[in-house]
C-alpha cells in the first residue's frame, strides 16, 4: 500500500510498504517523520526574520510541521493504525512531532526495537506542550477563562450602550467576557461612553472584561439603482449595469423611486447601479462572477465593454436569485470572489479612527486582510501613535475572502510574531467569497491550522441569530452554537434578545465542555440511559 500525497507537486513515496504489519508501519511512520521534520524546519527558517517573539518560536515551528504532514493523504495510514490501539493522528494539531514520536515509539517496542538510542518517546509535559501555549495565548488575548467554561463569548454592543449602563451591567453579568465596538457605527464620544460603562460595569462587579474595536474597513457597496420600466426585481436572466459613477436621473420624483429601490418608468434598458471602489471594474474580465447583497443576487460579467459605450461600466448577467426575484437596492454588498483586489484594507476614515481605538482598544478587528503587508500596515500605523514604551493592542485579523485563507500561515506568522494575535472567522462574507457549500470544510481548515499554532479563534457571524433577534432560536443555530466549542471564543451579534442569547451560548457551551475539547471527545459518565 502507497502512503500518497495529497499535492502533485510534492515528492511520491518512492516505495510500496504494507501497512498491515507493525514493522511497515513503523517503516512508514519514520519516513514521514523525517520528511515532515526536514521540510517543517525548511518553512520555519523562511519565517524565522518576521518573529519577534521569542515565546512564539516553538508555535510558528510546530504550524510548519503540521503545513509540511497535512501535504500528505494519511487516510490509509490513519486506518492501518487503529487496529493496533494507536493514535490515527486525527488530533495531531498542536503538538506534531511529539505525536509522531509517540506513535514510532510504542511501534518500536511493539516490534521489538526498542533500546536507549532509538526510544523517543517524548516526556509527558512536552506531549501537551501546544495545549499549554493555546492556552496562553487564548489568555493574552481574552483574558483568563471564567471558572464554568474555556470558550469566552462576545458580544457586540448597540448604540444604545453609550446610554444604558445597565444594559452593559447586564450583559457582563451574564456572561460577556469581551465587548465590541463596531467602529463603522456611532461615534468617537458614544464609544468613549461606552467604554466608560464596560470599565465602570468590570469594577462594579468584579468581572474582566476585554474591549475589541472593528475597524469599519473597506465597504464595497451598491449605489443608488435604477430600475427598467414597471421591473421592481431582479430575476435570473436580467441585466445589470455596474457602472463608475451613480447613473444620471432626471427627475426628483425618480431621484426618490431609485432610492427606495422601485422602478421608473423612463429609457433604461437594464438595472443600473454603481460600485463605491469604481477602481474595481478595471479589475473584471468576461464570465468573473459578481455577487450582491450576500449573493441575494448572483451575476457574472458579460460585456467590459460599457466602461466606453455606457458611462464607465460593465455590463453583469444574473445567473442566479430567488424565483420571486430579488429587489436591487443601494448600499447592499458586491462581492468578487474570483478577483484579486490590490487594495489597501485601511481606510481614510480607519486611520482616523485609529488615533483613538490605539490608545482605548485591548483588541483591535482588522477586517479585508488578505496578505502579510495589511498586517505590517496596520501594526507601522499603531506604532506612529503610540508612545515609547507602550505596548500595541491586540490583533483580530477577520478572514472573509479566499486570498485570506491561502495566506492565513503567512498572515499568523507576521501577526503572532510581533504581538498577541487571533483570528476571527467572518462566515458571512466568507461564504459569499467561496461559496456556501465549501463554509464549513474551510471553517475546520481554519480551526485546525489555528490551533496548529496555538492561536484562538473566534467564531462569528449569526450565532444564535434567531433568538438574538426574536427570543427563539432555532434548531439548527442551538447545533451551530454547540459546535463553537471548538473556537476560543464566540461573538453574538446586537439585537432586542442579546441578555437571553449570552445566557443560553454561556448554558451550552459549559454543557459541551463536558463533552468535547476541540477536536477530541470527552466521555464524561452518560446519564440519559
Amino acid at each position: 500500500m502507497q502512503l500518497k500525497t495529497s499535492n502533485s507537486n510534492a515528492k511520491t513515496e518512492s516505495t510500496l510498504v504494507n501497512l498491515s504489519s507493525p514493522q511497515g508501519l513503523l517503516s512508514t511512520l519514520q519516513e514521514l517523520r523525517q520528511t515532515v521534520e526536514s521540510e517543517g524546519k525548511a518553512t520555519f527558517n523562511q519565517w524565522r526574520s518576521h518573529i519577534q517573539r521569542p515565546e512564539f518560536l516553538a508555535s510558528a515551528l510546530n504550524l510548519a510541521e503540521y503545513i509540511a504532514l497535512r501535504r500528505h493523504d494519511l487516510r490509509d495510514l490513519q486506518a492501518a493504525l487503529m487496529p493496533w490501539g494507536l493514535s490515527s493522528l486525527g488530533r495531531i494539531e498542536g503538538r506534531v512531532m511529539p505525536n509522531l514520536d509517540a506513535v514510532i515509539a510504542t511501534l518500536e517496542v511493539i516490534c521489538g526495537s526498542e533500546s536507549a538510542q532509538h526510544l523517543n518517546r517524548p516526556p509527558i509535559e512536552f506531549f501537551f506542550e501546544g495545549d499549554r501555549l493555546l492556552q496562553q495565548h487564548t489568555a493574552e488575548l481574552f483574558g483568563q477563562s471564567p471558572p464554568q467554561r474555556r470558550v469566552r463569548i462576545m458580544v457586540t454592543l448597540p448604540t444604545e450602550a453609550a446610554t444604558d449602563y445597565e444594559m452593559v451591567r447586564e450583559i457582563m453579568q451574564r456572561g460577556a467576557n469581551c465587548m465590541r465596538i463596531n467602529c463603522a457605527h456611532d461615534t468617537i464620544e458614544a464609544w468613549q461612553d461606552m467604554i466608560d460603562h464596560i470599565r465602570r460595569a468590570q469594577q462594579e462587579t468584579g468581572t474582566p472584561c476585554k474591549i475589541i474595536m472593528d475597524l469599519a474597513g473597506l465597504k464595497i457597496r451598491t449605489g443608488v439603482v435604477l430600475a427598467p420600466h414597471h421591473k421592481k426585481r431582479v430575476f435570473k436572466g436580467d441585466r445589470i449595469l455596474l457602472l463608475r459613477c451613480e447613473p444620471k436621473i432626471t427627475s426628483k420624483a425618480a431621484a426618490r423611486k431609485a432610492d427606495a429601490g422601485d422602478a421608473i418608468p423612463s429609457h433604461v434598458k437594464h438595472f443600473q447601479t454603481s460600485c463605491t471602489v469604481p477602481e474595481i471594474l478595471d479589475l473584471l474580465v468576461v464570465d468573473n462572477p459578481v455577487y450582491i447583497d450576500d449573493g441575494k443576487i448572483q451575476t457574472r460579467v458579460v460585456d467590459t465593454q460599457h466602461r466606453v459605450h455606457h458611462g464607465q461600466g460593465i455590463l453583469l448577467e444574473v445567473t442566479n436569485a430567488s424565483p420571486k426575484g430579488v429587489k436591487l437596492r443601494p448600499q447592499k454588498g458586491l462581492n468578487f470572489p474570483d478577483t484579486v483586489l490590490p487594495l489597501s484594507p485601511l481606510t481614510e476614515k480607519d486611520l482616523s479612527d485609529l488615533d483613538f481605538v490605539a490608545t482605548h482598544a485591548d483588541i483591535i478587528g482588522y477586517s479585508f486582510v488578505q496578505r502579510p503587508a495589511d498586517i505590517e500596515l496596520l501594526q507601522q500605523e499603531l506604532d506612529r501613535r503610540l508612545v515609547k514604551g507602550q505596548s500595541r493592542p491586540a490583533i483580530v485579523a477577520k478572514i472573509e475572502t479566499a486570498i485570506a485563507v491561502a495566506n492565513l500561515p503567512e498572515l499568523i506568522i507576521y501577526a503572532a510574531g510581533k504581538q498577541s494575535f487571533g483570528v476571527m472567522i467572518a462566515r458571512g462574507d466568507l461564504a459569499v467569497e467561496i461559496g456556501y457549500q465549501r463554509l464549513t470544510e474551510i471553517q475546520e481548515e481554519i480551526l485546525w491550522l489555528c490551533e496548529a499554532a496555538h492561536i484562538p479563534v473566534i467564531w462569528a457571524t449569526q450565532v444564535l441569530e434567531s433568538l438574538v433577534k426574536n427570543g427563539t432560536p432555532s434548531r439548527g443555530e442551538m447545533t451551530d452554537a454547540a459546535m463553537a466549542e471548538r473556537a476560543e471564543c464566540v461573538m453574538l451579534n446586537k439585537g432586542p434578545f442579546i441578555a437571553e442569547a449570552i445566557a443560553i451560548l454561556d448554558d451550552v457551551l459549559t454543557r459541551m465542555e463536558a463533552h468535547q475539547s476541540k477536536k477530541t471527545p470527552q466521555l464524561r459518565a452518560l446519564h440519559s440511559w
